[in-house]
């Protein structure tokens, strides 16, 4: 009896043990997880030469038709096509390939989700919102993007301006509603 006793309490504690390590990755904060991500991103290839390539302005032809007055700029590791279509001034960005990595445009607070915007102020009282700079993201290609001058993970986002006095800062704003600090201006 002493030994089934013994190995009930044995067992018990095992499972006690094993719910408490899977309670710990499972509750893992965010924040550790967006860190190890940002470890495990490949750098951005940088681009050669200083002229745009024939190859992103075929893939841009192809991806968007053909569209007048399109401002081509080589970056340092995308070629970016500002244009206008059905009103709107929009960037694509080609990665070194030429493939699309995404776009952005300029939108107004209707456009970010309800639960991002409510967040937004909660959690920036104060702040006066500024531009607000969507980017959608080509999901075939697999290339981060890079905006501000900071890499970030390749998925749908909007990138908000916020001014308090002579301070300005951008926050990510996920398609979810989930915010983050991006960057101090």
């Amino acid at each position: 009896m002493k030994k089934f006793a013994m190995f009930s309490f044995a067992l018990l504690f095992a499972l006690a043990v094993g719910q408490v390590q899977a309670q710990d990755t499972k509750g893992e904060p965010k924040k550790e997880i967006r860190k190890e991500k940002k470890m495990e991103r490949v750098a951005l290839r940088k681009l050669e030469g200083k002229t745009v390539s024939q190859i992103s302005k075929n893939s841009f032809n192809a991806d968007f038709g053909k569209i007048p007055d399109v401002k081509w700029e080589r970056l340092e590791t995308f070629d970016k096509a500002t244009f206008t279509k059905d009103g709107h001034e929009m960037s694509a960005y080609y990665d070194p390939d030429g493939k699309l990595v995404g776009t952005t445009s300029i939108k107004t607070e209707d456009y970010l989700p309800a639960k991002g915007l409510k967040n937004l102020l909660k959690k920036y009282p104060g702040y006066t919102i500024g531009q607000i700079l969507f980017f959608n993201d080509n999901e075939a290609n697999e290339t981060d993007m890079m905006l501000y001058g900071i890499q970030f993970e390749d998925a749908d986002n909007y990138f908000v301006e916020l001014s308090k006095g002579n301070k300005t800062i951008v926050v990510q704003v996920t398609a979810e509603g989930n915010i983050f600090f991006f960057k101090q201006l």
